[in-house]
């Protein structure tokens, strides 16, 4: 399949930022590493085979994106205010810079979906939430979606900002963004295994959220064998792709 790398410096992150673009057409989709890793994590863990047969078909075109976790999210012994504030700024690079990308670089004119592993999902999560007129989809899977998880219960109105669990806790039911909301597929997954504690906690209370909302978002638990690994992220994302290019209903 094509591949081609693309780099350049954001002056929002004040650094050189790569994105690799898989295939030359179809749905888009916008995939965020796992938990401090690069562009190359969706290749290196298996995910761009998984995803093979529907690049080679020009279904989709995949384009992955580097991190800047470790200097936010990760960062447990660092200065909150500016491990946040580089999170916001990362946000507004994928939204400013990232998605302008994806439009000039795919013919399909169809919005992206977003998807993302791990705090991958958390990234790919708060896209889809803070601006979903720019998606038409959303694939998380084992995503953390509490940011005080990260900060030792602490928050700010930029934490706040980047917290799925806080902003739809005070979202009102007739906010504009639920109609939009319902405009998109989202599914949302995580496995009862190893590992999955926090991303089963959390995706607990999205479920609760999104149905005080009326929020049409797929939300489905694995089994307890189900473990927080890339094994089962591969299965998952053949799993719910379908659902979100439109090609087939809900199961549950």
């Amino acid at each position: 399949m094509q591949f081609e790398g693309v780099c350049w410096y954001s002056d929002r992150l004040e650094k050189d930022m790569n994105v690799r673009v898989y295939g030359t057409g179809g749905t888009p989709i916008l995939a965020f590493p796992t938990q401090d890793a690069m562009c190359d994590n969706f290749e290196s863990f298996g995910m761009v085979d998984a995803l093979a047969p529907e690049l080679m078909n020009q279904k989709i075109q995949l384009f992955t994106v580097d991190s800047v976790d470790s200097e936010s999210w990760s960062d447990a012994g660092g200065d909150p205010v500016y491990r946040i504030n580089r999170q916001e700024a990362y946000y507004n690079y994928i939204i400013e810079e990232v998605i302008p990308l994806i439009r000039n670089k795919n013919k399909s004119r169809a919005r992206p979906i977003a998807v993302g592993c791990a705090l991958g999902g958390l990234h790919a999560t708060l896209c889809v939430l803070r601006r979903p007129e720019l998606f038409s989809g959303l694939i998380s899977l084992s995503g953390m979606y509490d940011a005080k998880f990260f900060f030792n219960g602490w928050l700010n109105g930029t934490a706040y900002d980047n917290s799925p669990v806080d902003f739809l806790s005070h979202m009102p039911k007739d906010h504009e963004y639920i109609n939009k909301y319902n405009n998109l597929r989202m599914a949302l997954c995580v496995g009862r295994g190893r590992w999955e504690e926090e991303g089963l906690r959390t995706l607990q209370i999205l479920d609760e959220l999104f149905h005080q909302l009326g929020v049409n978002a797929w939300t489905d638990y694995w089994g307890f064998d189900v473990d927080h690994d890339s094994h089962w992220w591969k299965m998952q994302i053949r799993y719910f792709l379908p659902y979100v290019l439109g090609e087939r209903k809900r199961y549950d």
